[in-house]
């Protein structure tokens, strides 16, 4: 497994070997043991995720304020553009974004530490978006960062000017008015 630290060195991309030839491929998407090596972090994943999403989609940016998830995620089927923002107010990166293409075809992972907002956006025309997390689902706890919010300044990689929101991301908080890390 290949690993790439990212803008916010804490957010990494892993590249799974690939193995191929005419009939198709195999890959390990998951390996304790591989993750651990690779990546010096011990995890411990108790829930799994799949949501399937039209074109133009944008699913966050989500975060659990007690009980924070971490999330090692990739995509199935179709591409998404996957974004991740520090909400720990004691980190330098405070309010910084990265974001990475996340396809079938690349095979690429993105691990999201907890205390990291997350997001992603459907750039083909359907994407199966596949998770793990690190703590259950908690209702109670969810949060939501406004997409838009000009003080993080994501550049989404739109074609329209506004992309499909669920009602709770288009009502979600500015950063400065959001509940966020210490």
């Amino acid at each position: 497994m290949k690993v790439t630290p990212t803008a916010l060195p804490e957010v990494l991309i892993l590249e799974p070997k690939v193995f191929g030839d005419e009939r198709g491929f195999f890959m390990e998407s998951w390996n304790a043991r591989t993750f651990s090596e690779a990546t010096g972090l011990d995890v411990q994943f108790v829930q799994d995720n799949h949501s399937r999403s039209a074109k133009n989609v944008l699913r966050g940016i989500h975060y659990q304020v007690v009980k924070p998830q971490g999330k090692l995620v990739r995509v199935a089927s179709g591409a998404v553009f996957d974004v991740a923002v520090d909400l720990r107010k004691s980190s330098p990166n405070f309010g910084k974004w990265t974001g990475v293409e996340l396809s079938a075809e690349n095979k690429r992972q993105l691990w999201i530490p907890p205390g990291f907002g997350h997001a992603f956006l459907v750039t083909s025309d359907q994407a199966d978006f596949l998770y793990k997390t690190t703590e259950y689902w908690m209702s109670e706890y969810d949060r939501s960062l406004r997409w838009s919010d000009p003080a993080v300044a994501i550049q989404w990689a739109l074609k329209e000017a506004t992309p499909q929101l669920a009602a709770k991301d288009a009502a979600a908080p500015l950063l400065a008015e959001a509940e966020v890390y210490e």
